[in-house]
């Protein structure tokens, strides 16, 4: 299959996980990725452990979030090497990075000084809390970006801490925002010949994610959201949506059509005087979610589904990593893909996309240090070439 992307090159500055993610959308979209790094450590996120798992000497996560690019070390303070840098720009379609506001400008390569060297590139830039402001010094992290985005108010339970996600989600959401924006970009550029400088942060990225929650709040009279003290699952929703222990599990219950209905199928009582009152379901629903609790703790999930399912009862069993990958539905996804690439074995997710029926997956695994620096100053005619220095690296004379 011929990929959309095929054709475009993009050259990645970024590290950790927000650039790097939208690199991989595009990487994943057929684009070829070039993944600048420092020389002898690279992206620090090579030596950023989720656990202790390695895989080929080098971390799972690098691994996961680097697939299909290839690795180009270049120290930003040689002169040779920002030559090289620079012709690399001139023949690109996508410049990205992730580095705090200024840093990147400091070291010649922000969006003017690119846009100088190829009038019609499109420039993406993520930042933690945007461009200016009394938080563009502070650490774009994405714990840090979740504590003030307010998000961590939404989750859990009433008397619950404030909770934050339990993944990176600043830098899934900001990664995957930027690479929206690029891929318009390029739509345009493609219609004009115009480039484009593409920002955002982990905090726009983090509100955007809350938009629908954000505008009730907004619209409300500036009222805080309340989470439920029973199951709380969602601050805006009544009952019985939440999460509820049952005899053998965990039950997912979400909007139901009826509470008289679902009341009738649990063989539950004590919830009559609430069937007629349309608010009660917010007012009163720690109320009514502890009486559903009681009733769904008294038999197995399997009992429930099959009595809830067939009633169209919007519910679901709740699963665990092993439960999921042992399902037949998650089989048919066909979403773990293994790559054997350069001594490399190692499963991991495809990208979500399918296209013309086809799966996008991955052509290679992570790269090594600087593995392709030398076959891509011979492609690109970046200069001529002195023997490699042992770290991945060659020296060049920039032509």
């Amino acid at each position: 299959m011929t990929l959309p992307l095929e054709g475009i090159l993009v050259i990645d500055f970024s590290q950790f996980l927000s650039g790097p993610l939208c690199a991989l959308k595009l990487a994943d979209l057929g684009a070829r990725v070039i993944k600048i790094e420092r020389p002898g450590q690279g992206d620090l996120c090579r030596t950023l452990y989720l656990s202790d798992t390695e895989i080929g000497g080098t971390n799972s996560l690098f691994h996961a979030i680097n697939r299909n690019k290839e690795s180009f070390t270049a120290d930003l303070r040689d002169d040779g090497d920002r030559e090289m840098l620079r012709q690399l720009i001139s023949q690109a379609d996508v410049v990205m990075q992730n580095f705090r506001p200024g840093v990147i400008e400091r070291q010649g390569f922000g969006y003017e000084a690119c846009r100088a060297i190829n009038s019609g590139i499109v420039y993406g830039s993520i930042s933690g809390f945007g461009e200016d402001g009394p938080w563009v010094d502070l650490p774009g992290q994405d714990l840090l970006a979740q504590a003030r985005s307010g998000l961590l108010w939404l989750t859990g339970s009433a008397g619950d801490p404030p909770t934050p996600m339990g993944l990176a989600a600043a830098d899934m959401l900001a990664g995957n925002a930027l690479a929206q924006g690029i891929l318009a970009a390029l739509v345009r550029k493609g219609r004009t010949g115009k480039g484009a400088h593409v920002q955002t942060s982990l905090l726009e990225a983090l509100l955007d994610f809350q938009f629908e929650v954000l505008t009730t709040h907004l619209n409300d009279g500036g009222r805080l959201p309340q989470r439920s003290a029973v199951n709380g699952a969602h601050a805006y929703l009544g009952a019985p949506y939440g999460v509820y222990r049952t005899a053998d599990g965990w039950l997912a219950l979400a909007m139901t059509p009826s509470l008289e209905r679902l009341a009738m199928l649990l063989g539950v009582s004590g919830l009559e005087g609430w069937y007629a009152d349309k608010s009660a379901a917010m007012r009163d629903r720690d109320a009514i979610k502890a009486i559903l609790a009681q009733a769904l703790a008294g038999q197995p999930t399997a009992h429930w589904l099959a009595i809830l399912q067939p009633a169209d009862i919007w519910c679901a069993e709740v699963l665990d990593w092993p439960q999921l990958f042992a399902s037949e539905a998650f089989r048919r996804l066909g979403m773990v893909q293994h790559i054997e690439s350069a001594g490399i074995s190692l499963d991991t997710l495809r990208g979500p996309i399918r296209l013309d029926g086809a799966t996008l997956t991955s052509r290679r695994a992570a790269p090594d240090l600087g593995a392709d620096r030398g076959q891509i100053i011979k492609e690109f005619g970046l200069g001529a070439v002195a023997p490699a220095d042992g770290e991945g690296r060659s020296r060049s004379i920039a032509s």
